[in-house]
């Protein structure tokens, strides 16, 4: 089984490191927009811009850092970043508690922690690519998607009861601290990182900013599961704007039921990542790829059909389990995938390419959705959005596709 099998103690710091700060994020999800609202009276607009724009402009600050983090040794770079997220997080209680505190601040707050995220990534998935032998991989990261999912689905609750007895940044503090934290346990990892290896005068040249988009769209594979992933990843995480407007403010949910719906299904990225190496192992990696990547995209459609009452939250939960089972048994075989097929000189440039496309994709097409709810409705854009996702498994490999270039064999680690 998934859970039982030994990956080594420096493997069990890394996944700890994860752990806490995935923790600490689930606390604060959403604690931004929420400040904004609660202390600064934004709008409709601002918290949009929030939401959209800080991200956006952090994935443009991730370009240059991309091979930066390829040749440097990665544990250094993963604490830096933690770091660089923890000291940009404190400002907001320190502000706050000064009265200093401003929208623009929390603009660019979210811009920093959304570029350290994508270089930290980065630089984990090259030195989990290092760390963990070939055959492992898919086991290490259905851990680290089953300790994502769960930390959504603890997380959020336990952060929304935290700010009614403590207030509104009390969440950015666990956010901060929990960063620093996975940097302690970083720095506990022992052993020797061995430093990359480059012989261009210049690693960080022009041309090496787009050396991780150049290997995806050069290879087949590669290049159709990451057009799929942008598309479906930014319509669902388009939809959650729509769905907060319908649920909250159109058909009237109460805020603890909307949190609810969301927080719930969370817990079936525990079936689902805990199946991924059995299905994998039983009917292959191309099967999951179609099959379960067409099952990703096919409920979306269902939160068009939300009514008031019971109905409409079992609905919203029933559709919300369905997307993320499928999701977090998808997503480590994605992952596993994109590592074999990367050498070991282009991890964190395509890993970076990869989070960058995909933070774009997120922030395009939630404008789009929000601009068509303005012109039309909530419950059309969320129709819109179903609608097209229902088209993203044409998007999907081949089985000669996902065949070309055969992973790095075990002798060249």
């Amino acid at each position: 089984m998934v859970g039982r099998r030994r990956l080594g103690r420096q493997f069990g710091w890394l996944w700890a490191s994860y752990a806490v700060s995935a923790y600490g994020s689930g606390l604060g999800f959403g604690a931004l927009p929420l400040i904004a609202v609660l202390v600064l009276h934004a709008g409709p607009a601002e918290v949009s811009a929030l939401s959209a724009v800080g991200p956006a402009v952090g994935a443009l600050i991730a370009v240059p850092l991309a091979p930066w983090v390829e040749f440097r040794r990665k544990r250094p770079v993963m604490i830096m970043m933690d770091l660089t997220r923890f000291t940009a997080m404190a400002t907001i209680p320190v502000a706050y508690a000064f009265g200093w505190l401003s929208f623009v601040q929390l603009l660019v707050v979210s811009a920093v922690v959304a570029a350290a995220k994508i270089a930290f990534n980065a630089a984990s998935g090259a030195y989990l690519k290092a760390l963990v032998r070939p055959d492992n991989l898919l086991v290490a990261n259905a851990r680290f998607e089953s300790t994502n999912w769960s930390s959504i689905a603890v997380g959020p609750p336990l952060g929304g009861a935290a700010i009614a007895l403590f207030g509104p940044v009390t969440t950015v503090v666990a956010d901060a601290l929990s960063y620093l934290l996975s940097a302690l346990g970083i720095t506990a990892i022992r052993g020797q990182e061995e430093a990359p290896r480059t012989t261009e005068k210049s690693p960080v040249r022009a041309g090496a900013l787009l050396d991780g988009w150049r290997h995806i769209l050069g290879h087949r594979g590669l290049r159709a599961l990451y057009l799929n992933n942008m598309l479906v990843g930014g319509l669902i995480m388009a939809t959650e704007p729509l769905l907060a407007v319908l649920l909250l403010r159109q058909l009237g949910f109460p805020p603890w039921q909307y949190g609810l719906a969301f927080a719930a299904p969370c817990f079936g990225g525990l079936i689902g990542s805990r199946l991924a190496r059995r299905v994998v192992a039983r009917y292959g990696r191309h099967a999951v790829f179609r099959t379960v990547g067409t099952l990703r995209a096919i409920w979306l459609i269902g939160l068009a059909f939300v009514r008031p009452g019971v109905v409409g939250l079992v609905t919203v939960m029933a559709v919300e389990l369905a997307i993320i089972i499928n999701m977090s048994l998808y997503t480590p075989v994605l992952a596993t995938y994109r590592l074999e097929h990367t050498p070991r000189h282009l991890v964190a440039r395509t890993l970076s390419a990869w989070s960058i496309g995909q933070q774009a994709s997120i922030a395009i097409l939630t404008a789009l959705a929000g601009l068509l709810a303005d012109i039309t409705s909530p419950r059309t854009a969320l129709t819109a959005a179903g609608l097209l996702i229902l088209t993203t498994p044409l998007l999907l490999p081949r089985p000669d596709q996902t065949a070309q270039h055969e992973p790095e064999p075990a002798t060249s680690r």
